[in-house]
């Protein structure tokens, strides 16, 4: 893990996991609006990946508004580009979609895969409701 808490999986696009990974940082209030996200080289020291590929993602969310860049700072986070609402359900359909190709990735049958869901489900329940409170 990292300072993103982003760990690479195989089989996945990197790119891809990144830009989540980011994602749904700025969404829990890990990154704060206005805090400095790491640079594209230790960004891809810390994930072991080719910096082309850092880049890409730092790029992407630069324009898909996740990020900004200020002069003399560095990229900073800028915040959710969207309402938290549509943002919280794109975001979770791409850790969704993830999920299921590992599944199937491993020969999950839906049903095991919903019952897995619905467990975990419960057992972290009382954890968010504390941690609400």
């Amino acid at each position: 893990m990292n300072s993103l808490g982003i760990k690479i999986r195989p089989g996945l696009s990197i790119f891809d996991q990144v830009v989540s990974g980011a994602q749904k940082a700025i969404l829990s209030k890990e990154l704060e609006k206005g805090q400095t996200f790491p640079s594209v080289r230790s960004l891809a020291a810390d994930l072991k990946i080719h910096p082309n590929t850092a880049h890409k993602a730092v790029q992407y969310l630069i324009q898909e508004k996740w990020l900004e860049v200020q002069p003399g700072i560095g990229t900073v986070v800028a915040g959710c580009p969207r309402k938290p609402s549509e943002t919280r359900r794109y975001v979770t359909e791409q850790g969704v979609a993830m999920l299921v190709a590992e599944a199937r990735r491993v020969g999950l049958e839906l049903e095991e895969l919903v019952d897995s869901i619905r467990k975990n489900w419960s057992k972290t329940a009382k954890s968010f409701e504390e941690s609400a409170r």
